[in-house]
């Protein structure tokens, strides 16, 4: 490897929205994410919609009157 171009890899916390945290290796020293395995529907078996501002209601609202 070439000497003084690879950033300096250290110890981060990463940050859940759901309050889980865990360590990992990083350029950063703290992550804050919105979704991780412990929220994550595919990894938790149970569907959450994370909805913002109405765009899942407006979403369904448009395709069923398409459909009619």
């Amino acid at each position: 490897m070439k000497q003084g171009i690879h950033p300096n890899v250290i110890e981060a916390t990463v940050s859940c929205a759901c309050g889980n945290s865990f360590k990992t290796l990083s350029v950063k020293p703290v992550l804050k994410i919105d979704v991780c395995s412990k929220c994550h529907p595919f990894f938790t078996g149970q569907q959450r919609i994370l909805d913002t501002a109405g765009r899942v209601e407006r979403f369904r609202k448009r395709f069923s009157l398409e459909e009619e």
